[in-house]
């Protein structure tokens, strides 16, 4: 045997009959599970959550305005604020935005944070416990809201995903892909 040539003992690497050990550890071949995620729902934040912040600026713009018509020394200040508050909160729902991004699987809940440094985690659905929606009078009014995602999962046991459009039929199915989940593995939960 030439030294150069190093060989596993007893297999080469075109045996078919030897996985590949990345296929033998990847999440699509291990015992039990069929083939690939398929993704149920994407999304991220909607920018409608923040109706109440638009509004309450709509109003300061009113007031500075009628200040302005009232005041005349008023008028620069205002031409100055009213530009720079609209543009403080474009930039913060933009960043907002740019920040959160969702993807709900069959199996899995993967949900990814930040903006400069990107943070990716991922919940078995399987492992979520509760699934609760909270909306105020204006998430009501726009169909947005906030699921709150209860967990055995260790490094996330409760996730709050902010700005939620169209937030029951979400929850509903994170709770369908739950229950799914379960059934084809056999888990079911005893009522206590």
């Amino acid at each position: 045997m030439d030294a150069s040539q190093p060989q596993d003992a007893g297999h080469t690497a075109s045996d078919p009959a030897q996985p590949d050990p990345a296929e033998k550890f990847s999440a699509t071949h291990r015992r039990g599970e069929r083939g690939p995620d398929e993704t149920i729902w994407q999304g991220g934040y909607s920018a409608v959550d923040q109706s109440g912040s638009f509004i309450i600026l709509g109003l300061i713009t009113i007031g500075l305005i009628a200040a302005s018509i009232f005041f005349p020394p008023m008028i620069i200040i205002s031409l100055i604020a009213i530009p720079v508050l609209w543009i403080i909160q474009g930039i913060r729902v933009w960043w907002i935005k740019l920040g959160v991004a969702y993807e709900l699987t069959n199996r899995r809940f993967i949900h990814e944070s930040g903006v400069i440094n990107r943070t990716t985690d991922r919940i078995e659905v399987i492992d979520v416990d509760d699934v609760t929606i909270e909306q105020g009078i204006m998430d009501r009014m726009f169909n947005v809201g906030t699921i709150k995602i209860t967990s055995s999962d260790r490094t996330h046991p409760e996730l709050r995903l902010h700005g939620i459009k169209d937030v029951r039929k979400v929850a509903l199915m994170i709770d369908d892909a739950r229950q799914a989940e379960r059934d084809r593995r056999g888990v079911y939960i005893e009522s206590v």
